[in-house]
């Protein structure tokens, strides 16, 4: 327990800084994945790792400039109607469906890829599953 107190107090160092980064017009688009400071959050709630607390992010929709849709990845392969397995130039994710979340794009560190539109609709079509 206590080694989790320390990674909150660290988060919440990292989210101060991020909090105070002026914005850096960061231009992204759904369909992409993302490096992302997600952070260090509560029970089973998809964790970053590193001293960043990052971990990469599927962009679902984009509200504004600001504000977005995303849904954490692993690249842990895992099975069953919680997940979507993606495969993409040669690399293996797993998109963590119910954890779709509102992230500001502060959070966004870098991009990484932009999946094809036909895996696109078929993980929106899992998500719908879940409303």
């Amino acid at each position: 327990m206590e080694k989790k107190i320390k990674m909150i107090i660290e988060w919440t160092k990292t989210k101060i800084k991020i909090n105070l980064k002026t914005s850096d017009n960061v231009y992204f688009y759904i369909k992409e994945i993302w490096w992302t400071n997600i952070g260090s959050n509560i029970g089973f709630e998809q964790d970053g790792k590193g001293k960043n607390f990052s971990r990469p992010i599927l962009i679902i929709k984009k509200f504004n400039k600001n504000m977005l849709w995303a849904i954490p990845l692993t690249s842990k392969h895992k099975e069953g109607n919680y997940f979507y397995n993606l495969y993409h130039q040669n690399n293996n994710y797993t998109l963590i469906l119910p954890q779709l979340k509102l992230i500001s794009s502060k959070r966004l560190i870098r991009k990484i890829t932009k999946i094809p539109q036909n895996d696109f609709t078929k993980i929106k079509s899992e998500i719908k599953k879940f409303l």
